[in-house]
């Protein structure tokens, strides 16, 4: 099986950074329970490196106001229009901020990938929501919406 950044990006996300229990393990306990899960060590460092950056990322340092996103033609090739599609829509509906739709977009292009499908850009949106303060209730939505009940879009 090849797994890649975003399969143990997921497989953390799901088994223990958004886990309610109060065991915390380190990074060491965390690479040893991913490589015992069968994760690649390489593929284990990029996802702690992708997650550190996600950290760094600062969110107000965009302010783009009502001005229109123009993708670049190297994220056009990273995301389908049904994906940026996604993020407008999330966007026009208050559960991004420019700010953070553009953090999405930088942790999108900071994966080792040809093209990322639309559920894999919706848990790298549910990570960002996660890790961004004051967007608890951004985050909520999203985490129903994925997983409460189909999405509803507005066509």
């Amino acid at each position: 099986m090849k797994e890649n950044v975003l399969d143990v990006l997921m497989y953390l996300f799901e088994n223990y950074i958004d886990d309610d229990t109060e065991l915390e393990p380190d990074r060491e306990q965390l690479q040893d329970l991913l490589l015992d899960a069968g994760f690649p060590v390489a593929e284990i460092h990029k996802a702690f490196d992708w997650l550190e950056n996600l950290a760094a990322q600062d969110s107000q340092t965009v302010h783009a106001g009502s001005a229109l996103r123009v993708y670049t033609k190297a994220e056009m090739n990273r995301m389908d229009a049904e994906s940026r599609g996604f993020l407008l829509f999330l966007e026009q509906n208050g559960v991004l901020s420019p700010a953070t739709r553009e953090v999405v977009i930088n942790r999108i292009m900071d994966l080792d990938a040809e093209d990322i499908s639309l559920e894999e850009i919706k848990w790298i949106t549910l990570m960002v929501l996660f890790n961004q303060p004051g967007q608890e209730a951004a985050y909520t939505w999203l985490e129903n919406m994925m997983f409460d009940s189909p999405p509803e879009y507005l066509h």
